[in-house]
């Protein structure tokens, strides 16, 4: 689709914003006014005034979002659990159904100051540890990552966050070379069947392959994710994993047979299926409220 007539000839804040807004309207864009005033925000927010230079900066930011790239990628940042992660072509772009795995994992944690060990398998940008232990804080955790350059900005995120002295962050396949230690493990692990990849919506086909990527049926991420839990998780530890639509009874079933006790499967916001909780062990001296 053509992006439409360039906005060199607009001057003022108000003119720019809403020339952008009618090249996204006429893309189709679902929230036209409000990814065209993100856009303008950040280019005013580097030069301080509406010059040459933001024009310049901001034309090509409109075009990528008209052929599909979501704001969060082209400036780069994610909001998530009130915390903002930095992105890269590397990591998964963090969407507010994730924290939903915040959200499961805070409800059963009955002493918020108990020093809990906790894993991140696939953590991309970090978010799951970082929001975590950001709520915890005699926490500490290991996020774990396949690709290097993600670990990378995972290790960045927790510095700028303040979170860098509890939380480390290691290049691995999933819990593979890590001791049994931990109280709880999270996952958003792959889980698009590879057919289905194709037809995503261009926003999350930005999202690196391997992320997305749950091999045939759509789980292999879970069913690593649930092994790796099993591997790490102390006696009465607990795994929080992230599912995907229609997933819910074939990860109960995977993380049973990975040799953890299925508890429970929460929902987002919208309702769905979207959080296996499960048990490592028996439930006496666990540090979890069992639910």
């Amino acid at each position: 689709m053509n992006a439409g007539p360039g906005i060199e000839a607009v001057s003022t804040v108000g003119a720019v914003a809403d020339a952008a807004i009618r090249r996204f309207e006429a893309a189709g864009i679902t929230n036209p006014k409000l990814d065209a005033r993100l856009l303008l925000a950040d280019c005013l927010r580097k030069d301080a005034s509406l010059s040459e230079e933001t024009l310049a900066r901001l034309e090509p930011m409109l075009a990528r979002r008209i052929a599909g790239e979501p704001v969060s990628r082209i400036l780069g940042l994610r909001e998530f659990w009130s915390l903002d992660f930095t992105l890269s072509p590397a990591t998964l772009d963090p969407r507010p159904d994730s924290e939903t795995v915040i959200e499961a994992a805070l409800a059963r944690i009955a002493d918020h100051q108990f020093a809990l060990r906790i894993a991140d398998l696939g953590t991309g940008t970090g978010c799951l540890l970082l929001a975590l232990l950001s709520e915890l804080p005699e926490a500490s955790g290991v996020g774990v990552d396949i690709a290097a350059p993600a670990v990378r900005v995972a290790v960045a995120n927790a510095q700028r966050l303040g979170l860098g002295a509890r939380a480390s962050f290691i290049v691995g396949d999933w819990g593979a070379g890590l001791v049994r230690e931990f109280d709880c493990v999270l996952s958003n692990p792959p889980y698009i069947p590879s057919a289905d990849i194709a037809n995503l919506p261009p926003e999350v086909r930005c999202d690196p392959h391997v992320a997305l990527d749950g091999g045939r049926d759509g789980l292999d991420g879970i069913r690593a994710a649930a092994r790796g839990a099993a591997q790490l998780l102390k006696p009465g530890g607990l795994a929080i994993i992230e599912v995907g639509a229609g997933q819910a009874q074939a990860a109960a079933d995977i993380v049973n047979s990975a040799g953890l006790q299925f508890l429970a499967m929460d929902e987002d916001l919208a309702g769905h299926p979207r959080v296996a909780v499960a048990l490592a062990g028996d439930r006496c001296g666990s540090a979890f409220t069992i639910r």
